[in-house]
């Protein structure tokens, strides 16, 4: 659905990868694939490994997109609600319909690998008194009946999904005129207010910071990783910060620059 709603009104052709590294291993070996992967959801918090795939391959971040996410429960299409017993999905979509699922004492709650895949599990082997939580959108490819839409929790759910590419191929999918938005990645030395400098430099180049994101550092205890994503209105005085960081910093990247994207409902 993001990849459709991204690349609207395009051509492309959907590969399915059952993980997340097997994006970056299809992007090594073709670069004319352009990877699409989570990275972010408002209820959920930061997908973390993902910040790793994506500063550790040869990736650029060339685009956003956000997905308001929406449940709805899929049956058998000569089946209603007398006849569930067992309801499956994957265990964040099932937390996320906590409240819905609360009202069904009785049915039975089972973790699955995957929203669509267990409709379509459910579909291919006749799964009779089962149902799957994931999107209505999954009923007509797999010729399932939607029960009951609209069953999450929380009606301001979104996924934030980054779009990535191979590092020499970024330059044909984004336009840096239209760039209002980087992520960028930095160390810092065990210094008093190291972090602060930086932070204070931003905000003296009218640099917004929207997210900051830590992570340890395999292998050197007690030392970090800073994932920031940024937004500006000027390209020249964006890049000015980044100078002005750099001597503050080590290991300094910039993961990709690009548009932000709007909240698509």
């Amino acid at each position: 659905m993001a990849a459709h709603q991204y690349f609207e009104n395009e051509e492309i052709e959907l590969v399915c990868c059952s993980t997340f590294e097997e994006i970056f291993d299809r992007i090594k070996h073709d670069n004319t694939i352009i990877g699409m992967l989570a990275i972010e959801n408002t209820i959920a918090g930061s997908l973390l490994h993902n910040y790793e795939l994506v500063r550790e391959n040869s990736v650029t971040i060339v685009g956003e997109h956000k997905l308001r996410i929406s449940h709805s429960l899929l049956c058998l299409p000569g089946e209603g609600w007398d006849d569930i017993v067992e309801i499956n999905s994957h265990p964040v979509a099932l937390a996320q319909c906590r409240e819905f699922l609360q009202q069904h004492p009785k049915i039975k709650i089972v973790e699955a690998e995957d929203t669509a895949g267990s409709a379509e599990i459910i579909q291919r082997e006749n799964l009779k008194g089962h149902a799957a939580i994931c999107s209505k959108s999954a009923a007509p490819l797999y010729g399932m009946k939607v029960l009951e839409e609209g069953i999450e929790t929380n009606k301001h759910n979104f996924t934030r999904f980054l779009v990535v590419s191979d590092t020499w191929k970024a330059d044909e999918l984004r336009s840096l005129d239209q760039a209002n938005k980087a992520t960028i990645v930095f160390s810092l030395p065990h210094s008093e207010g190291s972090l602060s400098q930086v932070l204070s430099i931003f905000s003296f180049y009218h640099i917004n910071l929207t997210k900051i994101q830590s992570l340890p550092i395999i292998g050197r205890e007690w030392e970090y990783l800073f994932y920031v994503d940024v937004t500006f209105n000027n390209y020249l005085r964006y890049h000015q910060s980044i100078d002005a960081i750099a001597p503050l910093t080590r290991e300094l990247k910039i993961l990709g620059e690009y548009a932000e994207g709007k909240s698509y409902i």
